[in-house]
């Protein structure tokens, strides 16, 4: 028996060594993975990424990706292809070929730096699926910073043209473009707002032509309200007319809710903000715990339960993922998450299951940086919608997630790249002063139609294009 025990206590000190081991990683350190593997990288200049976004663009793919502004060292990173020091703006990467990324251009941002600079979003349409665009167009609409909404032409991706501004604003964020009705919801700070993000609609039909439909937020926060102002809004994501649903997320990571608004009601409805006419296309509203929130809501409608296939009623149900955003480094806030929430009886959505990486899978708190979850893909491309969620960790890299029972989520793969010279430290003040480490920051991921998974880096370790190997291949029913 004494040896029995003696065994167990060596093995479990073994891992407690491995664990701890790998959350010193260095330069030259391999990758971590499970299920995925790297297929090609792109260093995006060395600056801070948020949001990728993948278009099939004629023969080619092409990714845009949105960037935080520049950090307290480097503010304005060196652009190699025209020597000069830029804000940190939008980079424009061919991945037609996923293993040799070309990068084509930098469209500077708003000077600043982190949160308060940069172009953080970006969505992309073509001009033949808008009622109104140029069908020889290809349109990028992005953030600027804190102060404007921005169109661009990127047909030629290498020699972008700018096409409108939506300017005057305090803030903006993660927009979400209805490309077969041209309905933008625009995550801006409109000046006489009381809040920092709400929502502007405009038709952008023609890009060349916006047009305002109305403000819209939460009672409260509307001009001339007064007392308590509700919490901020992160991003919505819409079904488009055919389901009628636009889903916010609000709170980011403490006190935040799920909303579920009536389209055609939001769109249609009195647009004077009073308190009555921003209730009156709520459906409804699901509150998380005081210490949770929501960066990204993304609705899979209509999943086949195995689970219920014999039940009366109750055999599909309508999911929304919610996935909460890490703020803190070194866990210095409760863990942030992915939750599902079952919305089948839309006026009474309940949480039905969770998910998080296990902390002493990797010591994850104690290899540097934020650990917990960030945002999801948003594609809804067959290929993986509503059978493979692939989630942004921060250091625990991009995880894998088997969604096809939203009851019992399970992880069937992660990719934790390599931290490289460019990777940027991440600190915490204990007792007055900065201890400082360097860790992989996985922040945001997106698929393409091809199956190719593309992350991208908080800490300016750049973009890592990824697939799927392995059983969680097999979940995706890839050859």
């Amino acid at each position: 028996m004494g040896g029995r025990v003696t065994a167990v206590c060596c093995t479990f000190l073994l891992v407690l060594l491995a664990n701890v081991a790998s959350a010193q990683q260095k330069i030259g350190d391999p990758p971590e993975a499970s299920n995925m593997r790297l297929v090609g990288t792109s260093d995006l200049q060395a600056r801070s990424a948020y949001q990728p976004t993948i278009h099939h663009q004629g023969d080619r793919w092409i990714a845009y990706i949105g960037h935080h502004g520049g950090t307290d060292d480097i503010p304005d990173p060196v652009n190699p292809m025209t020597g000069k020091a830029e804000p940190n703006g939008t980079s424009i990467v061919d991945v037609t070929d996923p293993a040799h990324p070309k990068y084509l251009r930098h469209i500077p941002g708003q000077e600043g730096k982190y949160e308060s600079g940069g172009a953080q979003m970006v969505r992309i349409c073509d001009g033949k699926d808008l009622p109104k665009g140029d069908r020889n167009a290809v349109y990028m609409l992005r953030t600027f910073g804190s102060e404007a909404h921005e169109i661009w032409n990127v047909a030629d991706p290498a020699n972008p043209v700018l096409v409108t501004r939506i300017g005057g604003l305090k803030d903006t964020h993660k927009n979400f473009w209805e490309c077969e009705t041209g309905i933008a919801f625009l995550v801006s700070g409109a000046p006489d707002w009381r809040t920092r993000r709400m929502t502007q609609i405009y038709d952008l039909s023609d890009p060349a032509q916006p047009k305002k439909i109305r403000d819209f937020g939460l009672p409260g926060q509307e001009p001339g309200a007064t007392g308590a102002v509700p919490t901020e809004l992160h991003g919505p994501i819409s079904t488009g007319p055919k389901s009628n649903r636009v889903y916010f997320g609000y709170g980011t990571d403490k006190g935040g809710f799920l909303q579920i608004v009536d389209r055609e009601k939001l769109l249609n409805g009195s647009k004077e903000p009073t308190p009555d006419n921003l209730k009156f296309p709520e459906i409804a509203r699901m509150p998380l715990s005081a210490m949770n929130g929501a960066h990204t809501v993304f609705p899979m409608p209509d999943i086949p339960i195995a689970e219920f296939a014999h039940d009366k009623d109750g055999k599909s149900r309508d999911i929304v993922m919610i996935v909460d955003e890490a703020i803190q480094n070194e866990c210095g806030e409760a863990r942030q998450m992915v939750w599902f929430a079952d919305v089948t009886t839309e006026a009474r959505p309940m949480l039905i299951s969770s998910y998080t990486v296990p902390e002493a899978s990797g010591a994850f708190c104690e290899r540097g940086g934020r650990f917990g979850s960030h945002s999801s893909n948003e594609s809804m491309a067959p290929i993986y919608y509503k059978k493979l969620a692939f989630i942004a960790f921060f250091n625990a890299g991009v995880r894998v997630l088997d969604i096809r029972d939203p009851y019992h989520p399970r992880e069937v793969g992660y990719f934790i790249p390599a931290i490289t010279a460019a990777t940027d430290k991440r600190c915490v003040t204990i007792d007055g002063k900065d201890r400082c480490k360097v860790a992989i920051q996985t922040n945001n991921v997106e698929t393409d139609e091809r199956g190719y998974i593309y992350a991208v880096d908080r800490a300016n370790t750049g973009l890592h294009i990824l697939e799927l190997t392995g059983a969680a291949r097999a979940v995706a029913g890839l050859p």
